[in-house]
């Protein structure tokens, strides 16, 4: 399933909690497609406290508690790092990461925290959600094959590759607007892995926020960059990168774009997804500015005025999403929708 979709299902199971029909939920997928991050975007949307217990680095007395006595009885000492409402508050998420690198033994110590929401004495507060992520058999990770017993304690969804949903996130962090440009370019290189090849890096929306990281600090040393750019996406992507940023200074004059001046759109395609995600990331940079209006009227001709339509589309609707409805405010975006006649807004 998409991330978008997956969003909404995992906000809606948190929100199940409350209501007392809560499924746990697990997110298979291959390293570096956004699993983790996509529950943590569930607390930070719901402003809750995400409670990450990785299975594969604790011991089944970790998960059920170290025994003592207490007069001619036998009590179990409460984890910590278990939910506690008045430690953690009323409502958060329990996410069990890597649980399929977890040895069998805690596999085992789990089962009844995940269906019966409970551990001996201990109870699951009812605000709190349980959601688990781990690799898939064939990733190259430390796997064990999940239970029967604990995978029929979950309802289960796979983490999709989808571009649409990774631009739209990428631009709402800022990612390198060089990088969305070239993934809209070589949307086969926003994850590629191939465990029979044993590679060390590799593409994944996860190595990509690295690529990220590394032009900020190297753009301005290019004897380092072509290395640290491979050292995060793989020798091929890296290389790939390299060229297309090279290839930029050859990229329209985007101010006089943005005054409304009559500029040619390049030939090269390379370069239309380039300018295209450079134009968003100016229509980012002018929101609740008081010009915002003018710099998206102005982004709308242009996008009218790009030879392929699909482009066009494309930029308008990396634009929506990033900027929200008030790009409907400009007049331009009345022209703009009737001069793509039979092409579709995407959504």
């Amino acid at each position: 399933m998409r991330p978008a979709l997956l969003s909404a299902v995992l906000d809606k199971e948190f929100a199940a909690t409350l209501h007392g029909s809560h499924t746990p939920v697990m997110l298979w997928g291959a390293p570096g497609v956004g699993k983790s991050q996509l529950v943590a975007q569930v607390g930070q949307r719901h402003q809750v406290p995400v409670l990450d217990i990785r299975l594969s680095q604790i011991e089944p007395s970790d998960l059920r508690g170290i025994p003592f006595r207490e007069g001619n009885v036998v009590e179990w000492a409460i984890p910590a790092m278990l939910p506690n409402d008045k430690r953690h508050g009323a409502q958060g998420i329990l996410f069990l990461d890597e649980i399929t690198s977890a040895v069998p033994s805690v596999s085992a110590a789990a089962y009844q925290l995940i269906l019966d929401r409970r551990l001996g004495e201990y109870v699951v507060p009812d605000g709190w959600a349980i959601f688990a992520a781990g690799n898939r058999q064939g990733d190259r990770g430390v796997t064990y094959t999940m239970p029967a017993p604990l995978a029929n304690r979950f309802s289960h969804f796979e983490v999709d590759i989808h571009l649409d949903d990774w631009v739209a996130w990428a631009y709402q962090h800022g990612m390198d607007e060089r990088i969305i440009g070239f993934l809209r370019f070589r949307p086969e290189l926003l994850f590629k892995f191939d465990a029979a090849h044993n590679p060390v890096a590799f593409p994944t929306p996860r190595s990509w926020e690295f690529a990220h990281r590394a032009l900020q600090k190297f753009d301005q040393s290019p004897q380092l960059l072509l290395a640290t750019l491979q050292a995060c996406v793989g020798q091929g992507a890296g290389i790939e990168l390299k060229a297309f940023i090279d290839h930029l200074e050859h990229m329209p004059d985007l101010d006089a774009i943005l005054r409304g001046e009559t500029v040619k759109s390049p030939k090269e395609v390379d370069l239309q997804y380039a300018l295209a995600s450079a134009l968003v990331g100016r229509a980012i940079r002018a929101k609740n500015t008081p010009e915002a209006l003018q710099v998206y009227g102005h982004i709308l001709n242009y996008a009218q005025a790009l030879p392929l339509r699909e482009m066009g589309v494309m930029l308008v609707s990396d634009m929506l999403r990033a900027v929200g409805d008030q790009i409907f405010a400009a007049p331009e975006f009345a022209q703009w929708a009737e001069s793509i006649g039979d092409v579709m807004l995407y959504d």
